[in-house]
């Protein structure tokens, strides 16, 4: 019942054959380089992706971090390979964690931020994509913006180890490093130069890693049809031949297909994600800090800041430390209105103006009792270290985006420039739409404020000449006081400027005097801003009291030059009045010199000899004359002007496509609002401008003792709806809905004005606002 014993079969070397003694040695050798070649490829391929992402960071630390990443997982991935698959991951993402922390604490010495690594480490994870995509360009690096890029690296390299090396798919395992390698270029977007370079080497490990011979051994390594019989062998090499035809025919064609579309690309501008992300924003209080000033001048003791200069000059005094710049203003409000980017410890640099002297400040600020989002610093500041901050290139203020804290502390290097006073005496001021925003002057400016600054710039030709006679004026003019009630709106600074003494005019805190400095520099043809910031006199705290605003205007070469209205602590000033007057077009009556008598040698003649009476035209005629002249050049000029008037509605209603037709019938409705004595703001909605017309006809119509009036009101709302059309929705009005707006405007603006007095009724059809108003 035994078995047989194994029949064993030993094949005798050949004859005159001798195995090397180190075959063996060089076997493995050999075996071990051939398993090398993918690993290595799929730490090239992640790799890459952190050459590609790195193009837009300030400093290698990030690609640095990202190529261990993709080293580290690859490497775990080969060790592992003898373990169980579900072993796998758990201990790779456990080296994963090692390495992230690691990575956070390198970047976060790296940008000089505080706090325990914990705090560090839960702050980026937190906000480590909307950071990462609203960071300035350069991206300093810093915790948040390494986070995501060197864990992605980490998972896209364990990920393609595990399909390539344990499952033998090599190809299928090019699909993470690739797609990290597609989102790297897309987070970089337009804001580095192709990268060609990059692309060509990853296309080439690639095609190295897929053409390398695998990494088996064993005794059907060679062949893996090799021990079948020959007609199942033939079958399978078919299959394998037939599978491989057509894989080569599926590349083919998709690249075929795909060519053009992807040449068609290469000189298209790559979309920026950062466009769909909303950069940090400042809060309300900050928006509008000139407020500030009078609340800070009532508590003048209010500790604020703690500012102790580390390197530069305070000969003089302090250099002024900056809060925030305000360009945008619309009547009624000055406004920040700056896109902050987050950014590192290193800001973007700006080169110097010409001719300009520049001094290097760094300063330790500690906040206090100071609050807001926006970060006091001298101007222009380029490095700043302790806190995470967000900054606006336009105009050089920084804000953090946590807000501030009592006991906040970190330091700021700045560059404080110094223009050459020859240079801005000479030079010009910018036009154009680049500063158009600096120059705009919002609708419905006061007349005595445009009057003000014609007089001051009729007699100074020059811009910087101009700028200095507004901050003249307002210097030897006003007062400060701290108690000034707040505001820098049109009426606010047209009390400033022209209300009585005895009454709280002519008299303000540096909101006004700077919010009128710059008004009044804008409607003389000056691009100005506000600056609120202090002015300490030491190093030590900064209170209250050493808050201020000033006015700063644009030279062409020179850049943004500040000016002081403020008046001279020991100066009297004088009534506006004294210069504020009209000036006589003519010499008075009693100036005007009375001809004199030159003496003559001869006689004069004698009078002729009285005759009959030269009769002309008698003195009714003369006056009946002139008056019917008077009569015809009036009639002549409100004939014309009902003439325009028409021509206008006309144009406005009949002319054009349906979006600009009814676009001009909203016109002639805010224009018949207008010469009801109603007018409408810019800042009201459609359905509000339609209720304060119907307000308007219902009143009217009350104080003539008319009807309600039902139809005309009730329609207004009608054409507020086709104007929201108009606006959001653009090219799907028809000609029926302009020609419905155009009927709807008619019967209201007849309703209103016949609501009206007859003489207010004739002078409504020939009023020439309409033709002028904007």
């Amino acid at each position: 019942m035994g078995r047989d014993p194994p029949v064993v079969t030993v094949t005798p070397p050949r004859p005159g054959t001798a195995t090397p003694p180190d075959a063996p040695a060089r076997g493995r050798v050999a075996g071990a380089l051939r398993a090398a070649v993918v690993p290595v490829a799929l730490v090239v391929l992640v790799a890459l992706s952190g050459v590609v992402l790195g193009r837009v960071y300030a400093d290698p630390l990030l690609t640095r971090l990202m190529v261990g990443a993709a080293a580290g997982s690859v490497l775990v991935g080969v060790a592992a390979r003898r373990l169980p698959s579900w072993l796998v991951a758990p201990v790779s993402v456990a080296a994963l964690a090692g390495w992230t922390l690691l990575s956070l604490r390198l970047a976060a010495s790296h940008a000089a931020l505080p706090g325990g690594l914990g705090e560090v480490a839960g702050d980026a994870a937190r906000n480590a994509i909307p950071r990462l995509l609203t960071a300035m360009i350069p991206v300093q690096p810093a915790p948040d913006t390494v986070l995501v890029p060197v864990v992605a690296a980490w998972l896209a390299g364990m990920t393609a180890a595990e399909v390539a090396l344990r499952a033998g798919r090599v190809l299928l395992g090019y699909l993470p490093p690739a797609l990290l390698y597609a989102g790297a270029l897309y987070v970089v977007g337009p804001n580095a130069a192709p990268a060609v370079g990059p692309t060509v080497l990853f296309a080439a490990v690639a095609a190295a890693g897929l053409a390398a011979p695998g990494g088996r051994s064993g005794p059907d390594a060679a062949d893996p049809v090799a021990g079948l019989t020959p007609a199942v062998r033939a079958a399978v090499r078919l299959r394998l031949a037939a599978a491989s035809a057509a894989g080569l025919a599926v590349v083919v064609a998709l690249a075929a297909l795909l060519a053009p579309v992807v040449a068609a690309q290469v000189d298209e501008r790559p979309v920026d994600p950062r466009r769909y992300v909303e950069p940090p924003q400042v809060e309300s209080l900050d928006e509008n800090p000139l407020i500030r000033i009078s609340g800070w001048a009532l508590n003048p003791d209010q500790r604020l800041l703690d500012v102790r200069t580390v390197a530069g000059s305070a000969e003089g005094g302090l250099p002024r430390i900056r809060l925030a710049v305000l360009s945008d203003y619309d009547g009624v409000t000055w406004r920040v209105g700056a896109t902050y980017r987050n950014a590192g410890r290193i800001l973007p640099a700006v080169d110097p103006a010409p001719g300009a002297t520049t001094e290097a400040v760094r300063q330790e600020i500690t906040v206090a009792d100071l609050t807001g989002r926006l970060l006091p610093a001298v101007p222009t500041p380029r490095e700043v270290g302790g806190a995470r901050v967000a900054y606006d290139p336009a105009s050089g203020t920084l804000i953090r985006p946590e807000g501030l804290a009592p006991g906040l502390r970190y330091d700021v290097s700045s560059v404080r420039e110094t223009p050459d006073p020859n240079l801005v005496t000479t030079a010009n001021v910018p036009a154009g739409d680049a500063v158009s925003r600096v120059l705009r002057v919002p609708d419905g400016a006061p007349e005595q404020l445009r009057r003000l600054a014609t007089q001051l710039a009729e007699s100074n030709g020059a811009p910087y000449a101009r700028a200095d006679a507004i901050a003249t004026f307002l210097a030897e003019h006003y007062r400060v006081t701290a108690d000034a009630p707040s505001g820098h709106a049109y009426p606010n600074l047209t009390f400033f400027l022209f209300g009585p003494r005895n009454g709280g005019g002519q008299r303000g805190t540096s909101e006004q005097f700077a919010a009128a400095f710059a008004v009044l520099g804008r409607l003389a043809g000056l691009p100005t801003r506000v600056v609120v910031g202090f002015r300490p006199k030491s190093d030590g705290p900064v209170r209250a009291a050493d808050a201020y605003a000033w006015p700063e205007v644009l030279f062409e070469g020179v850049g943004w030059v500040p000016f002081d209205p403020m008046p001279r602590p020991d100066e009297e000033p004088r009534p506006v009045e004294e210069d504020f007057r009209p000036q006589p077009e003519e010499p008075p009556p009693s100036e005007v010199p009375a001809p004199t008598e030159q003496p003559t040698a001869t006689p004069p003649a004698a009078a002729p000899a009285p005759g009959p009476a030269q009769r002309g035209p008698g003195t009714p005629v003369l006056v009946g004359g002139g008056a019917g002249g008077l009569l015809l050049l009036v009639g002549a000029v409100l004939a014309a002007l009902a003439a325009m008037r028409r021509r206008l509605s006309r144009s406005r209603l009949d002319r054009g496509d349906p979006g600009g037709r009814i676009a001009g019938a909203w016109r002639e409705l805010t224009d018949a609002l207008r010469l009801a004595g109603r007018p409408v703001g810019d800042d009201l909605s459609a359905a509000e401008v339609a209720e304060r017309a119907r307000g308007a006809l219902v009143e009217a119509r009350a104080a003539t003792g008319g009807d309600d009036p039902v139809a005309a009101g009730r329609e207004v709302d009608e054409l507020a709806d086709l104007i929201n059309q108009v606006a959001f929705a653009p090219g799907t009005t028809t000609p029926d809905q302009a020609e419905r707006a155009a009927a709807v405007v008619t019967s209201y603006g007849d309703a209103l004005r016949d609501a009206r007095h007859r003489w207010r009724r004739l002078w409504w059809r020939v009023h020439p606002g309409p033709l002028r108003w904007r």
